[in-house]
């Protein structure tokens, strides 16, 4: 087990402040597989004052030589690939190969990309007699979850740093170890004091003091709607900024002329990646009434194919949920979907056969759900589909829109032009059409209360800029 006892502030790794540490568990085995700081307020305090000290020295750094670090960092979470892949894969249960690429690929990736836009944007531009200048905002704290946890931290740290901010992250404690990682390859890197400060702990301790902090200038916010609502009040007494990535029920809308094949097996992966613990998960299949049977069969047969299991064996294609609070809650939600009348096509709420250890949850389908079914409304986070019958586009697309998140959604059809027609009038941030690859570079975030605010790519580099005017 690693015991982690230190914080890291100002450029070195120190005690916390705070009493007792929280425990880290593997989500295959339940066993305890690391201790972290339980951090306090006043570790907050130490954090945010080292942060705003190196802020101007920070800030007047050449994007060049800040763009240098940050490949260091590049270079150092390269370095640790397989290190990190198989501690997410431990922290959050997301097969290996899987977490390889994704978990511990894409932090790497947001580095590079951040590099290179702190070289390659405009900071300053000129609009009549007035000089533009886009600068940084100050300290940015950023506050991450646990499902793709590096990821997650890497697009709020590597643009904030780009931009010329500084930092105080608070990761998940419930998946923690890789943001220690992340830590010993920024020491490593040589960034100055201050720069980057990591204050472990819980949200109504940590999270709080970060949101509340009078010399906080941002807050970066991922996580659910309910937490998210939390920040932004607390934010708001000191009118600092605050981005948010928020909960999700994305649709996925099968139009009558798709390749049903392709396309519900597609939206079955697409609920159930990361063991449906992704904010993105189209958990929600709309398909033509009178092909309801036909996508019944396809999914149910997909599913089949998803095979629970250690995230470290080869034959898992689905892995364990994080936590056995996580799993609890989405058993739960199994349930109400059966109480409420949804068709069960597939799983259900026993444990995976073998699997009684860990926090496993079969992979399961519903079909004829409602749109005023819990299941059908509220953000599951597990790898629960509702398949959803209707009868005309214009109902799909009704019904498509019909939910308080807007942040993902997915529109198949044979007629690529009608695809996008219809993926125009879904409200999200981001709308796959047959299949559209993710893209890095794109903005990522969502409309209504699915957040505030845009991640990745030159989107998610102005999040953390402000804009001044030089009239001349």
């Amino acid at each position: 087990m690693r015991a982690y006892e230190n914080v890291y502030i100002n450029g070195k790794w120190v005690p916390s402040a705070g009493e007792g540490s929280l425990e880290v568990t593997n989500s295959a085995t339940e066993e305890v597989i690391a201790s972290v700081p339980n951090g306090a307020a006043s570790d907050v305090d130490a954090a945010v004052a080292a942060a705003k000290a190196a802020f101007p020295g920070w800030s007047a750094l050449p994007a060049a030589e800040r763009a240098g670090y940050l490949m260091k960092i590049h270079a150092g979470l390269e370095a640790r690939t397989d290190e990190i892949a198989q501690t997410i894969a431990q922290e959050v249960g997301m097969p290996l190969m899987l977490a390889n690429l994704i978990q511990a690929g894409l932090p790497k990736a947001n580095f590079q990309i951040a590099a290179g836009l702190a070289t390659s944007y405009e900071f300053e531009t000129k609009v009549g007699n007035s000089l533009v200048v886009r600068e940084a905002i100050g300290v940015v704290g950023c506050i991450t979850p646990w499902n793709y946890p590096l990821h997650q931290i890497a697009l709020k740290v590597a643009p904030a740093l780009a931009a010329g901010n500084t930092v105080v992250l608070k990761p998940s404690e419930v998946a923690p170890i890789n943001a220690f990682i992340l830590a010993e390859v920024i020491d490593e890197a040589g960034l100055p004091a201050g720069v980057f400060n990591l204050v472990t702990g819980v949200g109504p301790v940590v999270g709080e003091a970060i949101a509340a902090h009078a010399d906080v200038d941002m807050v970066s916010f991922t996580g659910s709607t309910r937490a998210g609502k939390r920040v932004a009040e607390v934010a708001s007494q000191t009118v600092k900024k605050v981005s948010l990535e928020l909960g999700g029920k994305s649709p996925n809308v099968i139009l009558d002329d798709a390749d049903f094949t392709k396309a519900v097996a597609d939206g079955v992966g697409k609920c159930f990646l990361n063991s449906g613990q992704t904010c993105t998960a189209l958990t929600r299949m709309l398909v033509p009434r009178e092909r309801l049977a036909e996508a019944e069969g396809i999914a149910a047969a997909t599913a089949a194919a998803f095979t629970p299991g250690n995230p470290f064996e080869k034959t898992s294609r689905l892995g364990p949920l994080v936590s056995a609070a996580q799993r609890d809650r989405v058993k739960g939600f199994i349930q109400t979907g059966i109480d409420e009348g949804a068709t069960l096509l597939a799983g259900g709420t026993a444990a995976p056969e073998g699997l009684e250890q860990g926090y496993f949850v079969q992979p399961t389908v519903f079909s004829n759900v409602t749109r005023d079914m819990t299941i059908a409304r509220e953000e599951i986070f597990g790898p629960v589909l509702s398949i959803m019958p209707y009868d005309t586009e214009e109902e799909a697309i009704e019904i498509a829109n019909d939910t308080i998140y807007g942040l993902a959604g997915g529109v198949w059809s044979g007629d690529p032009e009608r695809a996008q027609r219809v993926a125009r009038r879904i409200r999200a941030g981001q709308v796959e059409v047959n299949g559209g690859a993710f893209n890095v570079m794109a903005p990522f975030g969502g409309y209504k209360q699915s957040g505030l605010g845009r991640e990745a790519g030159q989107f998610g580099l102005e999040e953390f800029l402000e804009v001044k005017s030089l009239q001349l």
